[in-house]
């Protein structure tokens, strides 16, 4: 079947940012996913336990002791019931790997043994492609030289020292390399050379710095202990050395180069990622070392941002695993103005946010070898939501003595007061804020009307905040009603009309309204509906994977499609009869006849929905 260029796995992966040496046919998409058997795949990452038609096993995503992970093989797709994770093979495979969906398939495909088709190379990618070899082969020669230097030389008894009075064993220097810089001038640059490694790629790489008068290179890294930077991959892409001693800078990190983008990078995500997806929160540390002690302490989602500004990037990336972010930055004022640029990156891009608060001006690092690791879970457990955190803190930094200093520290409030969603604690915010600052609440409300956060009593509301207001989240029946003509449609996509006759699709909950929006352009475009799940969003993805692994009960359930049809148009109607309602009473409140037409709109609603609960 040809398929569309705009659905196929080109279009997925321009969408996803992937970098491809070559384009993937859906054709050879088809083929690696037709020959792989999931419940083969996710046995070798869970135990898997049969029970009828489905496997069941524990959540490699989240930490549960109940099983609630479920794998249905003859529609090829797993589900979580307790994360909501779900998808096919290839997003398992993204998921529990941390790839992309495009290097997911390449590496199914690598373990089927089966040949990856690549387009010719231009001499360009070729150069670069071998460079990156270059750069990636000469960082793991020196992580085995400096962890070397460390554990089996004399030149390594400092940087020893130095470790093991942080509270970092044997067994953490082994896991993530651990390694001493000599104090010599150019001890790798030399060792190197002997061994055949080009000059010039240990300057590309920033291992080696060449003398600008003599062109003699010497070592980058020296006297320091070495803290190998990996990507999400574990495969290290440059160095992080802090001093032995009182020289400077105090942390010395690689120059950026082909292979170490340190806005697109996350210090220990390697090997903190299935820990973060199984707690369902990440904690980020401004350096390594605290990320290193945390680790260590046996809390293993904690990952460091490398002593840079949290980025967009590094927040995208966090975002693939958990949408809960902790932010633990150092308690001084250099850190705690990080920490709400860091929050306001993070909000803006969905993310729960909350803030570890370390007493006595301690780094995290420095609060453990203190206080124990279970005094940080307690900070941990103890911390501050955004709204929380903020008030703290421009209330620690406020000239309350002074009006114009009430008023600046409202106005730095602001944004992120009309940020929240929800009405109640809106509500509570203002208040609190208002007693805070000594300043009328109304004052504050007239700033969130301003910002278009709120709406005046007597301001009429406009036809689409009707809607907002009274679309409703779906109750678990009607979620269920959907669920069902979604699979039904899988095998018969004629469903699918008698769905869009009787409710909008914009009246479906929104992931509902994705597959179904998916669904329709495969069929129109004659597409199998197999390589949907590649597509959609991933909260749309997660509903599709249920619907199709969900047991409603039933064998055959063409005998509850009209049960859930009715469901569906039911409260459509209802929400249509509110609206209606509501605008009726708006309009005679302004004194516009109008109020005459949608009144009898709404009982025209009224007499329909009456005639379908008769039934």
């Amino acid at each position: 079947m040809k398929s569309s260029p705009i659905f196929g796995v080109e279009f997925f992966l321009l969408r996803e940012g992937a970098a491809m040496s070559g384009r993937l046919t859906d054709e050879f998409v088809e083929s690696v996913q037709a020959q792989s058997d999931l419940v083969s795949v996710v046995s070798g990452y869970v135990p898997l336990k049969r029970r009828g038609n489905r496997y069941w096993g524990c959540c490699p995503f989240h930490q549960e002791d109940t099983p609630s992970f479920s794998v249905k093989p003859d529609e090829g797709f797993f589900y979580c019931f307790g994360c909501k994770a779900g998808g096919n093979v290839f997003k398992f495979i993204s998921m529990i790997e941390g790839v992309n969906y495009y290097e997911a398939i390449k590496l199914q495909a690598e373990r089927l043994n089966i040949p990856v088709p690549e387009r010719e190379k231009t001499p360009e990618e070729i150069a670069r492609e071998a460079k990156r070899k270059d750069l990636m082969k000469v960082h793991e020669m020196a992580t085995a030289f400096f962890h070397n230097c460390l554990t089996l030389t004399a030149y390594g008894q400092g940087a020893l020292n130095y470790l093991h009075g942080r509270g970092i064993t044997d067994e953490i220097i082994k896991e993530f390399k651990l390694g001493c810089a000599p104090d010599a001038w150019s001890k790798l640059t030399d060792a190197f050379i002997k061994r055949e490694i080009p000059g010039k790629l240990l300057e590309e790489s920033g291992l080696s710095v060449a003398k600008e008068n003599s062109g003699r290179a010497y070592d980058r890294f020296r006297n320091r202990a070495m803290i190998p930077i990996a990507d999400e991959r574990g495969r290290v892409v440059a160095f992080g050395g802090r001093i032995l001693g009182n020289g400077q800078p105090k942390y010395l990190n690689s120059p950026e180069s082909p292979i170490f983008n340190k806005r697109r990078l996350l210090f220990g995500l390697d090997k903190a990622k299935r820990h973060v997806q199984q707690a369902d929160f990440v904690l980020v540390t401004e350096g390594y070392m605290d990320a290193i002690s945390v680790y260590a302490a046996g809390i293993r989602n904690a990952v460091a941002s490398l002593g840079t500004a949290f980025t967009e990037e590094q927040c995208r990336l966090l975002m693939r695993y958990t949408s809960n972010i902790y932010f633990c930055y150092d308690s001084d004022n250099a850190g705690q103005t990080a920490t709400v640029r860091a929050m306001t990156i993070a909000k803006a891009a969905g993310a729960d946010v909350r803030v570890v608060m370390i007493p006595d001006g301690k780094d995290p690092d420095e609060f453990i070898r203190k206080h124990g690791a279970d005094s940080f879970r307690k900070l941990i457990d103890d911390a501050l939501p955004l709204m929380e955190y903020h008030i703290r803190h421009v209330m620690n930094h406020a000239d309350m003595g002074s009006l114009e200093g009430r008023v600046k520290a409202m106005n730095e409030l602001m944004p992120v007061l009309a940020g929240i969603k929800n009405s109640a604690e809106l509500s509570a915010y203002s208040a609190k804020i208002a007693q805070l600052l000594g300043i009328d609440e109304g004052d504050i409300r007239a700033e969130l009307r301003r910002s278009g956060r709120l709406m005046a009593k007597n301001e009429e509301p406009s036809s689409n905040a009707v809607k907002r207001r009274i679309v409703r989240s779906l109750d678990n029946a009607q979620i269920k009603a959907a669920r069902v003509i979604i699979r039904l449609a899988w095998d018969n996509p004629e469903v699918l009309e008698s769905l869009e006759a009787a409710v909008p699709l914009e009246f479906l909950d929104e992931r509902h309204a994705e597959v179904i929006s998916a669904m329709k352009a495969a069929m129109s475009d004659g597409r199998s509906f197999d390589e949907l799940v590649g597509h959609l969003g991933e909260g749309a993805a997660e509903e599709l994977s249920r619907s199709l692994v969900e047991d409603y009960g039933s064998d055959d359930l063409s005998e509850l499609y009209d049960d859930c049809l009715k469901k569906l148009r039911k409260s459509y109607l209802a929400s249509l009869f509110e609206e209606h309602r509501q605008r009726a009473i708006q309009l005679e409140l302004a004194g516009d006849d109008g109020f005459l037409r949608e009144l009898a709109e709404s009982q025209r609603i009224k007499h329909e929905m009456d005639e379908l609960y008769s039934e």
